[in-house]
């Protein structure tokens, strides 16, 4: 099947919406962050860090996320490197990466590395070993033969975009997740909430960032 690509529009503050969801990558607020406040708070980041420390993620996008978390593991000392994976349906181009996380010049120190040797798959990056595994989850997650000891869950809206947070798929992710790991999400979404339940997580919902009242943590029991 030939590649499928995201398709875009900007807004005038230079934020990429995608044509497909309806919906923006990042908050219009701040998406450094709300990334910060539901990907790195709400999995205990980084705390948790540790030789050998995997993540995993539902929507690669801009890269903005693993941009985040990067920084934070080499700024806290670590050396070794950082395991991330991401599970994406459809792509951004590079040159639209760029444009979109030309917004977070704070983070211009990691992005100018990732996007240097950027291809779309795998990068090793040093402190950074990064796959992006193209295709719909729910096809590519099963085949997955690793783990995650921390689950960043960003497809877009829920409602808008319902095939990536099925009953199904949540059970996928915590068939991959470590006794005792953790997921976060922006969403609170009730039937969110009840398929990580389903799937043997702990589900705890907690404040959101900015306009949103309520986030999702999950740690796997």
């Amino acid at each position: 099947m030939a590649d499928q690509r995201a398709e875009l529009t900007w807004t005038e503050d230079q934020i990429p919406v995608s044509d497909r969801f309806d919906d923006p990558y990042f908050s219009l607020q701040n998406g450094l962050e709300e990334t910060r406040h539901v990907f790195l708070v709400g999995n205990d980041l980084p705390v948790r860090f540790k030789a050998g420390f995997r993540i995993a993620e539902l929507g690669f996008g801009t890269g903005l996320n693993m941009l985040t978390v990067w920084s934070e593991w080499e700024r806290s000392g670590q050396t070794t490197p950082l395991s991330f994976t991401s599970f994406e349906a459809f792509p951004m181009l590079p040159e639209d990466m760029a444009r979109a996380l030309a917004a977070f010049p704070e983070l211009s120190p990691w992005s100018d590395r990732f996007l240097a040797q950027w291809q779309c798959g795998t990068c090793d990056l040093g402190t950074l070993h990064l796959e992006v595994i193209k295709g719909d989850a729910r096809d590519t997650l099963p085949n997955w033969t690793s783990g995650a000891d921390a689950w960043f869950l960003d497809g877009f809206s829920p409602a808008k975009n319902p095939e990536l947070w099925g009953a199904d798929l949540m059970q996928q992710v915590a068939e991959h997740t470590t006794t005792g790991g953790t997921a976060a999400t922006y969403t609170a979404a009730g039937f969110v909430r009840r398929g990580l339940q389903d799937a043997g997580f702990a589900v705890t919902r907690s404040p959101g960032y900015g306009r949103k009242r309520h986030m999702t943590r999950a740690v796997k029991t």
